[in-house]
């Protein structure tokens, strides 16, 4: 087969646009620190860093997740704490006020602080987290009372505020972030409503002591329906806290996802540098030396006799 100048000339431009397609990569990959530009660069690498982001972005969205039952759980654990305080002042109050010393006047000021107290306890039943009551069930836009004095919010009781709330924290897992207040919450009302009824008729000492069933067994004294509320408290507390220290377990795991999921992508995509600047500079010599050879190889024109 006959070689023209004309193929010279051709093959000559051609292999010197393939070098300098070549170094325009290596470029692109060190000035982007990413071995593609487009998807058409490596549809395998594409598609797996995509893959790579999506579970990125949920665990993303996980994290949120637990930061919001963070919050939901650190209040109702507050809130219960605030319960429980209030119940023991509600004891002493009554052990005060089942003591036959005290005047009708002093079980009166008693009384004051027991509704003072019973106000207390419905504005924590009405605990907010942004806009959502908590103890409310599933009926989060709607107090668990209505008002400081009024009843307890109808329709939430008729409606069945133990339907929990459940949010995504992991892949196929989710979690109750809500601990419902309706049946806690409405014995302490009723316990509360019994006390203060007691104390306005005017009983005396001995009569609020035994309508209560306030007992004194070896200097402790014992009431068995506030006993029984305090023990709930503690119990819906102590599931509160058990949630708390699932959550924090549940983020350690996605804190460990994400470490490995973003060194993935980095494996996947990442330039690496050393390799890519020492395959640039063997690609330069060699576009350099198909420039020099390719000097040699054109002939000469009458444009060069004319300079």
């Amino acid at each position: 087969m006959r070689v023209t100048q004309s193929m010279l000339s051709s093959n000559m431009l051609r292999n010197l646009n393939t070098s300098y397609s070549k170094m325009s990569k290596y470029q692109d990959m060190l000035d982007s620190g990413s071995v593609i530009s487009r998807p058409s660069d490596d549809p395998v690498v594409a598609v797996k860093g995509m893959g790579y982001r999506i579970d990125l972005d949920k665990n993303q969205q996980y994290q949120r997740n637990l930061r919001e039952a963070n919050t939901w759980l650190d209040t109702t654990d507050e809130a219960l704490d605030q319960v429980g305080g209030a119940l023991k002042r509600v004891k002493e109050l009554i052990v005060q006020a089942a003591n036959d010393t005290n005047t009708a006047d002093d079980r009166q000021k008693i009384n004051a602080e027991m509704q003072q107290i019973k106000g207390q306890l419905r504005d924590i039943a009405n605990t907010k987290v942004g806009e959502n009551y908590i103890f409310s069930g599933t009926h989060t836009n709607q107090p668990l009372y209505t008002d400081e004095t009024g009843p307890q919010n109808p329709a939430i009781t008729q409606n069945g505020a133990k339907n929990t709330i459940d949010i995504n924290v992991f892949d196929g897992i989710s979690m109750n972030i809500n601990t419902s207040g309706t049946d806690l919450f409405g014995k302490i009302d009723g316990f509360m409503t019994e006390v203060t009824t007691l104390l306005q008729s005017g009983a005396t000492g001995p009569e609020i002591g035994n309508t209560l069933g306030l007992e004194v067994t070896s200097g402790a004294n014992k009431i068995p329906g506030l006993d029984g509320i305090y023990e709930n408290t503690l119990t819906a507390r102590a599931d509160v806290g058990a949630r708390q220290n699932r959550v924090e377990m549940m983020g350690n795991r996605l804190s460990l996802q994400e470490v490995n999921v973003t060194k993935q992508l980095s494996v996947n995509e990442d330039t690496d540098y050393a390799k890519t600047i020492t395959e640039m500079v063997t690609q330069e010599s060699i576009h350099q030396a198909a420039l020099s050879v390719g000097a040699k190889i054109i002939q000469q024109t009458l444009v060069d006799f004319i300079r």
